[in-house]
């Protein structure tokens, strides 16, 4: 959890336990008043668990002050636009992420992105993509909208051909040879990588297994127009749009991208990552 997010939760605790104290109620009552566990009721207050809207607003019924539900809840907002966890946004399935995520791109003109992980979203082969959204289905137990959630990412890759795009892309060379999928189809996501490289509005940069870092490949992040930092982490999202967190994120991008070879020397290391896979 970023220590902006505890902050956050824990400011909110305190706020419910002044409301609670003002409505002179102990927290066993307010519990039964509710017909919540006494736990549950602390740990809100303390920070140790995130409420819902629907618990703010019986909180706001349940000290008797209703008219600070709408406070309540934009402190909610405030930082739940920081981290979103995926329970909650998986809780309708992959493709809602998928859209909101297009919203950003079509509003940005420069973007920005490290994967060290596996290959990103945007040049992702609908069979590569198949078998990721299966595994995180999986692993999160959401609806299982594979085939939407594929159907709206290579569309989204539409906006790779437009005029005015730019997509600065690093990636470590350990996401090109793990097999997150069968060798067949990561040696045709290789050969869609190869033909990537080139285009106007793509710089394709692979950071070398054997290449010096001055920082570990860490979590995969993109930077929109560096207004938007959109990081993910197993448990969640971070949703990061502070001048200090985008300027951060964007140092890190700059010296991954500088450790990365591009155009030829690019082309090499994909090449060597595909060889393996031979005439799969």
């Amino acid at each position: 959890m970023s220590t902006d997010f505890r902050h956050a939760r824990i400011a909110l605790g305190l706020r419910l336990r002044e409301l609670r104290a003002e409505g002179g109620l102990t927290g066993r009552q307010l519990a039964d008043r509710l017909g919540w566990t006494q736990s549950k009721v602390s740990k809100l207050e303390t920070g140790r668990q995130t409420a819902t809207r629907d618990d703010l607003k019986a909180w706001a019924e349940g000290v008797g002050q209703p008219r600070v539900a709408p406070e309540l809840l934009a402190r909610l907002r405030a930082f739940e636009s920081q981290s979103r966890s995926w329970r909650r946004q998986l809780a309708a399935g992959h493709r809602p992420v998928q859209d909101a995520l297009t919203v950003e791109y079509e509003r940005s003109s420069v973007m920005r992105a490290w994967e060290g992980s596996m290959i990103v979203g945007m040049l992702q082969t609908a069979d590569y993509a198949r078998h990721v959204f299966s595994a995180y289905v999986d692993l999160h137990r959401s609806p299982r909208d594979v085939e939407d959630a594929v159907r709206a990412r290579v569309q989204r890759q539409e906006s790779l051909y437009r005029p005015g795009k730019q997509y600065r892309i690093v990636m470590w060379e350990a996401a090109l040879r793990a097999l997150v999928c069968p060798p067949a189809v990561l040696a045709a996501q290789l050969d869609r990588l190869s033909g990537v490289i080139g285009l106007d509005t793509v710089s394709l940069g692979i950071v070398p297994l054997e290449a010096c870092l001055t920082l570990p490949p860490a979590n995969g992040f993109w930077i929109y127009d560096e207004r938007l930092v959109v990081a993910e982490d197993w448990h969640a999202e971070l949703w990061l749009d502070q001048a200090d967190n985008v300027a951060l994120y964007l140092r890190v991008w700059e010296a991954l991208a500088g450790a990365a070879v591009y155009g030829a020397d690019a082309h090499r290391i994909v090449a060597r990552c595909r060889r393996p896979l031979g005439n799969c």
